[in-house]
């Protein structure tokens, strides 16, 4: 199987290990990827904050940068919701409509991907640590993922994972709402990351760097024991 690799910007600016880790990871899965360099934003920001038109312009680029008739797999739900979701909003019965069509029936969330398209759980990885685990309001609302991220923490050898008390409740980052609301923002944080502690984890495990730099940011700035860290980065630990 060949795949092509979609990275967010975020990711590309601030967590390059996690894409290198996924490609690791596709590899030993026995799966030939394909990186193209001139891929740039999915839109995802602009289309969120009103600006639709500067949105199908960097959708148009990115139907250009995936033009093949395979899957593209990406570190996280948050922008692969947002194409899989509201591309038709951009480019339904447009001259892009077939391209957009092929694109959102091809993308696909790692862990998605990894589970329940290649059917493939056990890496052999090994992370000896107590963890706990961040369902992101993207991949479990919007993407629709379930169960993937913790069938695939189970069968890493030495970690243990203990469920936080609402789990499924947000983080705060949401994107430019961490930047509006600042103190709302920053108030789901601090209920997050308590939680997380609370259980006694070392590490919050998520889908979406963005919750976890969210998460990160606020135990850091109060000099609080917690880490975060991608499923990705877990998977690929120990081997």
């Amino acid at each position: 199987m060949i795949v092509d690799l979609f990275i967010p910007c975020f990711v590309d600016q601030l967590y390059p290990q996690t894409a290198m880790n996924m490609i690791k990871l596709l590899n030993k899965a026995g799966v030939e990827v394909h990186y193209n360099p001139q891929q740039t934003c999915c839109g995802q920001m602009a289309f969120n904050s009103g600006f639709w038109d500067e949105a199908k312009e960097l959708g148009n680029k990115f139907l250009i940068d995936f033009p093949n008739d395979r899957p593209v797999v990406s570190p996280t739900a948050s922008c692969t919701g947002y194409i899989r979701n509201y591309y038709h909003e951009l480019f339904h019965n447009t001259g892009n409509h077939l391209e957009y069509k092929r694109l959102i029936r091809n993308i696909y969330e790692i862990s998605d991907f990894l589970v329940n398209t290649l059917k493939m759980t056990d890496f052999g990885a090994t992370f000896e640590h107590k963890v706990t685990y961040h369902d992101s309001c993207a991949g479990l609302r919007e993407y629709g993922l379930t169960n993937e991220g913790r069938l695939l923490l189970s069968k890493v050898k030495g970690l243990e994972l203990v469920e936080m008390k609402d789990t499924h409740v947000c983080c705060g980052f949401g994107g430019t709402f961490s930047i509006k609301h600042e103190a709302i923002s920053t108030a789901m944080a601090e209920q997050k990351v308590l939680n997380a502690i609370d259980t006694g984890a070392e590490y919050v495990v998520s889908t979406d760097l963005s919750c976890l730099m969210h998460q990160q940011s606020f135990a850091s700035k109060q000099k609080l024991p917690l880490k975060t860290i991608h499923l990705v980065d877990v998977l690929a630990s120990g081997w």
